[in-house]
């Protein structure tokens, strides 16, 4: 299993949860609102910070479907500009669904 963790501009959400959808068998994710800053800082303003506003999505994935998911969401949250965001593929050793008791790896 895998965790697919991508932080993308809040206005691409809408167009990468559409596609996301598209995948047959998509497990499903968890979107939080962050801020942060790495190579690209928010530009200057009279009380600055440094941090921009993203979503942070959270997938967790079989190990043969990770690549393409991954994939969509590089192609389709890229805005052609600098902080268009970040992916990640973390291994997951397992996890279980509460409701049933069940462990999945």
């Amino acid at each position: 299993m895998k965790e697919i963790r991508a932080y993308i501009q809040p206005f691409m959400l809408s167009k990468l949860t559409m596609a996301l959808l598209d995948i047959p068998g998509f497990p499903g994710m968890s979107v939080s609102d962050c801020e942060g800053f790495g190579r690209s800082k928010a530009s200057a303003a009279q009380d600055f910070s440094p941090f921009m506003a993203k979503k942070r999505i959270e997938i967790f994935a079989p190990e043969d479907m990770a690549d393409r998911i991954a994939a969509v969401i590089m192609e389709t949250a890229n805005t052609h500009q600098p902080g268009a965001g970040t992916v990640y593929m973390l291994d997951v050793g397992k996890g279980a669904r509460i409701s049933t008791g069940q462990w999945e790896s």
